[in-house]
């Protein structure tokens, strides 16, 4: 998977969970999907909307009510889920299982795989503002997925980023080259 795909995948808040559930087994409607994530009706709706828009889902042929549709993992989305399966177990706890649902927390851990400057990290993950950046990497940092080191051989010294414990399994997972 490419890092703009999977930028795009994680934008909303839910859209690595349903497909790991639905990997666990979990049937693809609304109902299962929400009781076993936890999530609010909405975040689930538009999670499987935005998954259907990417071409993840695709609602079942004859199944489910109008409203309440049946969703089934397309083949890029069969692709996808054991991957999101395997995130999602990596941030099991309360809080790597809302720091995972952040916009640019796996995007950016998969950049960090190894040692890299925040200004590499921007222009790997463009269009990133500074700010997204900046909060991501803290929220990471307190979290003790992402070390901050500085190197002192650098003229002017600068800090670098590299992903470590629960945030280094995720980036081994995500696989970007680099």
């Amino acid at each position: 998977m490419d890092i703009d795909t999977l930028a795009k995948l994680t934008a909303k808040a839910w859209s690595l969970r349903v497909p790991a559930l639905m990997h666990e087994g979990v049937p693809g409607r609304q109902a299962p999907l929400i009781a076993a994530s936890g999530a609010g009706r909405m975040s689930v709706v538009n999670a499987l909307s935005h998954l259907e828009a990417l071409g993840f889902l695709e609602r079942t042929p004859r199944h489910g009510h109008p409203l309440r549709p049946e969703f089934r993992l397309t083949e890029a989305g069969r692709n996808v889920a054991p991957l999101a399966h395997r995130i999602d177990t990596a941030a099991r706890d309360s809080v790597g299982s809302a720091l995972v649902r952040k916009s640019w927390t796996v995007p950016v851990l998969a950049v960090t795989r190894r040692s890299v400057t925040f200004s590499r990290i921007r222009a790997e993950l463009a269009p990133i503002t500074d700010r997204a950046l900046s909060m991501s990497l803290d929220r990471l940092h307190r979290q003790t997925w992402i070390e901050r080191s500085v190197d002192v051989s650098m003229r002017p010294p600068r800090p670098l980023y590299r992903a470590t414990n629960a945030g280094a399994e995720i980036s081994r997972d995500v696989g970007l080259a680099g």
